[in-house]
């Protein structure tokens, strides 16, 4: 049942103030849910995040603004080169560093300058593409858990010929770290494009098995994760992930409870 609260203060608040005083949310969650229109007033969709509840009025929270508030925070982020994924060395940009107001693609509120996002999967300085930035434990665990059964896809452009015997190599027969690793879906995407589709996730795999087979990788970029594509988010910027694509990730991982 969605969230209900009726307003018995004496004097109009404004809804995100109410909403924190009460520890229902932060301010800025609040803003949030309302311009992603999960908030209503009496019945009304609230639009206007500096609204104010009266006296006797009815604030409703959607099951989804639940929901939301429940599993944490997820970002979709368009990673460029250049940035690191987790917690950078000394002289490294971390890529949370993008995640500012100006940057943000929808609704949705911009995380504090000192949030802890920690990255869900590798997606090396080097390369660029679709990174999750989140505090949600089951999002992270449908992606990178043991048993995840998510794919990931990448567009990698790379130098050197490309041959039929590579490519076999490349979907299968190559060894990492003394392992075998598990069948790879290569085609070529378009000349010296090639697109990798993989189901596990070792450091800098592709780059190292483009290696073994002589070809050098120019360009890497992840395009989608399981159900989820960049879609057309430039690079650089950044936005909310749906309580829709949170269910699509955690139900194509297999770890749907």
């Amino acid at each position: 049942m969605a969230f209900t609260r009726t307003y018995d203060g004496d004097e109009p608040v404004r809804i995100n103030k109410w909403l924190g005083q009460t520890g229902v949310c932060s301010r800025r969650e609040a803003e949030g849910l309302i311009g992603q229109g999960l908030v209503r007033i009496d019945g009304e969709v609230v639009t206007d995040a500096g609204r104010k509840i009266e006296p006797g009025q009815t604030l409703v929270l959607s099951d989804a603004a639940e929901a939301e508030l429940a599993a944490g925070v997820t970002i979709v982020l368009h990673k460029p080169v250049g940035y690191v994924s987790g917690q950078p060395e000394p002289g490294k940009i971390p890529a949370v560093r993008l995640l500012t107001g100006a940057n943000r693609m929808g609704p949705g509120q911009t995380p504090a300058k000192d949030a802890s996002l920690p990255p869900i999967g590798r997606l090396d300085e080097d390369s660029r593409g679709l990174l999750l930035l989140s505090t949600d434990g089951v999002v992270a665990k449908a992606v990178i858990g043991p048993q995840s059964e998510l794919d990931k896809e990448y567009l990698v452009t790379v130098r050197g010929p490309v041959t039929e015997r590579k490519l076999s190599l490349l979907r299968h027969g190559l060894e990492l770290d003394d392992r075998q690793l598990k069948p790879a879906r290569v085609t070529v995407a378009q000349g010296q494009t090639l697109r990798f589709i993989l189901t596990e996730g070792r450091n800098r795999q592709i780059r190292r098995m483009c290696d073994l087979v002589e070809l050098r990788v120019t360009d890497l970029h992840r395009i989608r994760i399981g159900p989820l594509t960049l879609g057309d988010l430039p690079e650089g910027r950044w936005r909310m992930l749906s309580p829709d694509e949170r269910e699509a990730l955690i139900r194509g991982s297999g770890a749907a409870q």
